[in-house]
């Protein structure tokens, strides 16, 4: 079966293309190219300002979370949850510059009957404990309460969401317009143990979450626990992999701790090369949903991108990839593959990137350049092959 075919049989796609048909008709903001939508300022009503405001989620990585508590009681995965909520959001405004301070507004939506108060209580001071955290590198978050509501009818058992805020000046945006012929591409590690994370992190991040727990787990948890699974997927695409959630990896983490690594921030390491390189900052991506393609949908012209350094791939994706023998080609574009943030510079700012990186633990490279070409494109050369999106 093809890796299309999966994804559309468990309900989700790759690329989200009903959303993006959905949207194309709606007014893309000041800066159209801006990985974040940004508006004028209305609440200020300052032309030297614009507003930020986006929303995002941890998506079925809360089911794995569910499936992981109710199978160790280990009630500490939650926080994880609401640490990827935030960083889903923050780590998206980071692309457009902006560092805080922000304003954050969880959404929480739960079956009451399977999820009790002590996990809402985890995930919501565990949002406030973040904060504090962030707070200590430099990253002010105001925490705005939010929604929490009873919907077993709608969510089988936990969804959890988020609402992120900011005003700041336009002159400090980082829109994409500037990504030109001759930049080089500096690659940040997803994976690894940040000065400022607890322990390793397999560099997941909170997208590609249902491919990879249905790819890896067994069946055993589509008996064990129905209500993690949609009652109307066919049974060849639920739950087909080899492994149980406390298997032992080749990483300090079972396999379920391996899946629900809480989501890096990069936060902590943006805020400097902001402050020291703002000028030279030609373009910052998010490789979330669109994996290394990400960066497709934001070239500002005719411009190719050729990723052929880029980090090695850990342990995690090699996993998935070896569970679902899914196609390298494909593997690139729905996961990160190691490397979730990405800066386009020069070669000059690219090293002193690199080396403030160093500094918190986190791996870097320059992966690679951005010349012309008759069509925007993306090319990644890699020991599995040549693949080309656009």
């Amino acid at each position: 079966m093809s890796d299309n075919n999966r994804y559309n049989l468990r309900g989700v796609s790759a690329q989200k293309e009903d959303v993006h048909r959905a949207v194309a008709k709606l007014d893309k903001g000041l800066y159209p190219n801006a990985f974040c939508k940004v508006y004028p300022d209305y609440w200020g009503g300052d032309d030297a300002y614009c507003n930020l405001m986006h929303a995002d989620g941890a998506g079925t990585k809360s089911i794995l979370a569910y499936m992981y508590w109710k199978e160790t009681g280990d009630i500490s995965v939650w926080k994880g949850i609401a640490i990827d909520s935030i960083v889903m959001n923050i780590d998206d405004m980071l692309c457009v510059g902006a560092t805080g301070p922000f304003t954050y507004s969880s959404t929480i939506g739960r079956n009451k009957n399977l999820v009790p108060g002590d996990v809402i209580s985890e995930i919501i001071n565990g949002t406030q404990s973040y904060f504090d955290r962030l707070k200590d590198y430099g990253i002010e978050v105001h925490f705005m309460g939010g929604e929490t509501a009873d919907v077993g009818d709608v969510v089988r058992t936990v969804i959890v969401d988020g609402t992120m805020a900011a005003r700041m000046r336009r002159d400090k945006l980082v829109t994409t317009e500037k990504m030109q012929h001759g930049d080089v591409v500096v690659s940040l590690a997803s994976y690894g143990q940040a000065t400022y994370e607890d322990e390793y992190n397999s560099g997941m991040g909170s997208n590609g979450l249902t491919s990879a727990r249905h790819e890896i787990l067994n069946k055993t948890y589509a008996e064990k626990y129905p209500e993690s699974v949609d009652p109307n997927l066919p049974a060849e695409v639920v739950y087909n992999g080899a492994y149980s959630l406390s298997d032992s990896t080749d990483t300090p983490l079972n396999v379920g701790k391996l899946l629900l690594s809480p989501t890096r921030t990069y936060a902590p390491v943006i805020l400097p090369v902001l402050n020291h390189h703002f000028d030279q900052i030609h373009g910052i991506i998010h490789c979330s949903g669109g994996g290394q393609s990400k960066c497709l949908h934001y070239l500002p012209s005719a411009l190719r991108v050729v990723k052929n350094n880029l980090l090695p791939i850990p342990p995690l994706f090699q996993l998935i990839q070896k569970s679902a023998g899914t196609t390298w080609k494909e593997m690139y574009q729905v996961f990160n593959m190691g490397q979730r943030l990405e800066i386009f510079t020069d070669v000059a700012t690219a090293n002193s990137i690199i080396e403030i990186a160093a500094s918190f633990n986190i791996a870097a490279q320059i992966s690679g350049y951005v010349e012309l070409a008759d069509k925007k494109e993306v090319v990644i050369q890699s020991e599995h092959g040549v693949f080309t999106y656009n």
